[in-house]
């Protein structure tokens, strides 16, 4: 008969199980549904979910809220496809804010699972070790708001890159959540109206052009946010060179 878990091992298994479950079905995700969430995809059902939005729009909306809560805490492929998705099927309002809100509960959830499972004793672990990297911790925790709405307003960075950093960092809950929901707000807008346009182009076969959000009349405002956003940081870098 195999002994029990030691208290400690057994709590520390439990904490860590939901980003072990997530990395599991993100790694199944990104293999099994990497064709199936595709422009091409839509376009065959798109006749099937206008009709199921108009018979059962409440359904709907929770339906369409939980597969991208899903897909945002998992990591799956095909969150863009759902931020159009909103735009298609609710129109830039409310769909803007289904985007937003499905987006960023699904963000909370892996930072919350990441932190959980191994972010705060990462970020004890940096901080007691000392060096480099501690200093960089140290740094960027004197200038949280500026980083976190830098990750969200910056198209290069990642979307799941920008939910793990700041639970290994231990950055707080609550600037993690305002800081999400603030800072994806405009890329959100940007693309929930190209949805809006969604089903003209599928009728004629084509893809929309995602790339508008590189566009000066875009992507100039973006940068201007994230230029503020990097205020902060630029200020205190002058008054500790003075």
């Amino acid at each position: 008969m195999e002994p029990p878990l030691h208290p400690n091992r057994s709590a520390k298994l439990s904490r860590r199980l939901p980003i072990l479950a997530i990395l599991l079905v993100a790694v199944a995700g990104a293999v099994l549904l990497r064709d199936q969430l595709s422009f091409e995809t839509l376009a065959r059902h798109r006749e099937a979910l206008l009709d199921f939005r108009d018979a059962h729009h409440a359904a709907a909306v929770l339906a369409f809220l939980a597969a991208y809560v899903a897909v945002v805490t998992f990591s799956l492929p095909g969150a863009l496809i759902c931020t159009l998705t909103g735009g298609f099927l609710f129109g830039l309002f409310p769909g803007v804010l289904y985007n937003v809100g499905a987006a960023s509960a699904g963000a909370v959830l892996l930072f919350l699972a990441a932190r959980a499972g191994l972010g705060a004793r990462f970020a004890e672990r940096i901080s007691a070790q000392g060096g480099a990297v501690a200093r960089l911790q140290a740094g960027l925790k004197e200038s949280e708001w500026s980083v976190l709405f830098l990750m969200r307003l910056v198209p290069v960075v990642p979307f799941f890159v920008a939910n793990l950093l700041p639970a290994f960092l231990n950055v707080p809950l609550h600037r993690f959540a305002i800081s999400t929901v603030l800072g994806i707000l405009p890329g959100a807008l940007v693309y929930t109206s190209v949805g809006t346009g969604l089903g003209a182009v599928l009728a004629r076969g084509e893809a929309p052009d995602l790339g508008v959000i590189f566009t000066p009349p875009v992507l100039g405002p973006l940068l201007g946010l994230a230029a503020l956003s990097a205020l902060p940081i630029v200020l205190k870098f002058a008054r500790k060179g003075r």
